[in-house]
């Protein structure tokens, strides 16, 4: 299972958020240490707390991981796919986005954590479609009816045939690091074969 720290982790890769969530963190500790000071609450806790901060042991660093291929054929990928899925008898899953995307990062990881690694593998054949920064490869999308200006990451399902069953219209999954892996699993679900 994901920890918070490793979320925090993927989204401070980014350099939108890397300032910002330092920031946050010393605005954070500073109001605690203040608010533990004025309330009387410092002596013998502060010291300690302090102490036991420094011996904690860091957080694992997250990498930002490899997803989307830039020299990828997003139209060979996704007609080899479909062939895949009808030898299979599986769906596309059509994934758009970018590995500068913290949340792109974290759909990633929830599609390989239990039940989701199971489901993916089973019911579907998964294509990552690279959008640059919102700037390549964009007619796929659009061929697929998904708006990427909503946001990334940004969903489509294609039967084995190549026709869409959904597309993501609102931004569904584009706010990943505050949605669970249960949320993954229930559209992983809602859209496979039965």
């Amino acid at each position: 299972m994901m920890t918070q720290a490793a979320v925090l982790q993927i989204l401070e890769n980014g350099s939108f958020f890397r300032s910002k969530m330092r920031s946050v963190r010393c605005v954070a500790f500073t109001g605690l240490a203040l608010s533990l000071v004025f309330s009387g609450g410092a002596a013998g806790v502060l010291p300690g707390s302090v102490a036991a901060m420094a011996q904690e042991k860091p957080a694992t660093h997250y990498t930002t991981k490899h997803i989307y291929s830039e020299t990828a054929d997003p139209n060979a990928d996704i007609a080899a796919a479909l062939i895949q899925a009808r030898k299979e008898h599986k769906r596309v899953l059509l994934d758009f986005g970018g590995d500068w995307c913290g949340d792109c990062q974290v759909l990633d990881i929830y599609f390989h954590q239990a039940p989701n690694d199971e489901l993916l593998s089973k019911n579907y054949v998964l294509v990552h479609v690279w959008i640059g920064r919102m700037d390549r490869n964009l007619e796929i999308p659009e061929k697929y009816g998904v708006p990427i200006k909503k946001g990334v990451p940004a969903l489509a399902v294609l039967d084995a045939k190549g026709n869409v069953l959904y597309s993501q219209k609102t931004g569904e999954f584009e706010d990943m690091r505050h949605m669970d892996t249960s949320s993954v699993t229930d559209f992983l679900e809602k859209w496979k074969r039965t």
